[in-house]
């Protein structure tokens, strides 16, 4: 039996075929991990729904997101996220920053990210042979979520390297200090953003940094300190998630050539698409939830206490919810997949990330008349980031 807890085991990909069994034989699944305790893995899609949707008994602030425990010092750090976050604080600032991700605001971004998406494929161009995540993936989002956070241009490879790390904190290649330097990377970025946050403080601005420090919520401003915490959420979340859909997207494409053709030939076919590539490779393995009390979920009993794993890339394929789940149909409609989450946690810049989607996609199909496979995909060593490091590619201009 597969060990779905060990990062090494995603290597090799995600495990459908396992997560397929548990959904018939045991959809609410234990898992031991190596110091003797375990959790709860949530495999089927109306199990996730259910318990998205249910927030005072599964808690997001009790523990965090992540499987793996942490200290009091980092789960301090953790309080003033989103991800973090309880109602009704959950909906305080959440709503802070709703005004930013409105429909209106999104559409008004389209221009500039197609001037950036344009950029890349420019340089691109001229290189011919690249590695797409790197070279051409990862560089949209992080000018996107820089320039929304109001992050100076000279100071985006950082943010880029910082949450790199940061998702990368199970893989030795991109994180050799390992466990110790993911840590470490947080403080550097929360850091940043406490002398950026002091630098609008009291300003105007669009920027949501200038949004986030001069707002308040039940009559109070959040600290620097507050804010940086606020800040690694915002800028990790709209950094890495999108160069996932971005890479992965294209790994897809390149091994469905028909549905590429079909891309190809009907662009208007994009946005359908990078819904069903959020559904057959969703970004994100799980997010964690804690029972704050005891309850009965899918057969199972669980304690107060205990850890909830909400695994989006077994519900996707639930064969309850999507017909051929294992077959890629850039038509597939309806297409609920939970790749932004759902319930309170829905993901505040789901909007923003499928506009970059297509965007991105329209530019790249439109530069390139031929992308080629240049070497094998390696993927991230993690449990909870879906994502490849690494995808050789020829480009060959239109």
């Amino acid at each position: 039996m597969l060990d779905l807890y060990d990062p090494e085991t995603y290597v090799a990909g995600t495990p459908l075929a396992e997560f397929a069994r548990l959904r018939r034989e045991d959809p609410v699944h234990w898992q031991p991990t190596p110091g003797g305790d375990g959790y709860w893995m949530v495999l089927r899609h109306a199990d996730v729904v259910r318990v998205s949707r249910d927030p005072e008994t599964w808690s997001s602030a009790r523990g965090f997101v992540v499987i793996e425990p942490l200290t009091e010092a980092q789960l301090g750090m953790m309080r003033f996220t989103l991800l973090g976050m309880d109602p009704p604080e959950h909906a305080k600032y959440r709503r802070m920053l709703l005004h930013s991700f409105t429909p209106r605001m999104i559409a008004a971004l389209e221009p500039r990210i197609r001037a950036i998406a344009r950029g890349i494929m420019a340089r691109a161009a001229e290189r011919r042979d690249v590695d797409f995540v790197e070279d051409v993936a990862a560089d949209l989002p992080v000018q996107v979520i820089g320039e929304l956070l109001g992050v100076p241009p000279e100071d985006r490879p950082k943010l880029r390297a910082w949450a790199a790390q940061l998702t990368g904190a199970q893989d030795p290649e991109l994180n050799p200090g390992g466990d110790a330097a993911a840590p470490e990377a947080s403080i550097e970025m929360a850091m940043y953003a406490m002398g950026l946050a002091a630098s609008r403080r009291g300003k105007t601005g669009a920027d949501l940094t200038s949004v986030a420090v001069n707002a308040e919520v039940d009559g109070r401003a959040m600290t620097d300190a507050e804010y940086g915490s606020f800040f690694v959420q915002l800028a990790t979340a709209g950094n890495d998630t999108t160069r996932n859909l971005l890479s992965s997207g294209l790994r897809i494409l390149l091994e469905q050539p028909h549905a590429l053709a079909l891309l190809r030939g009907d662009p208007a076919r994009i946005p359908s698409a990078i819904e069903e590539m959020l559904r057959f490779e969703g970004p994100l393995h799980y997010f964690r939830r804690t029972a704050t009390r005891d309850a009965e979920l899918g057969g199972a009993r669980i304690r107060e206490g205990q850890r909830v794993a909400l695994v989006y890339t077994s519900a996707n394929r639930d064969e309850a919810v999507f017909t051929e789940p294992d077959r890629f149909d850039v038509a597939r409609d309806p297409n609920p997949h939970l790749s932004f989450g759902i319930g309170e946690h829905f993901c505040l810049g789901a909007a923003l990330a499928r506009l970059e989607g297509r965007v991105f996609f329209e530019e790249l199909l439109a530069a390139f008349a031929r992308i080629e496979p240049a070497g094998e995909p390696r993927r991230l060593r993690s449990n909870l980031n879906n994502a490849l490091k690494s995808l050789p590619v020829r480009l060959h201009a239109a």
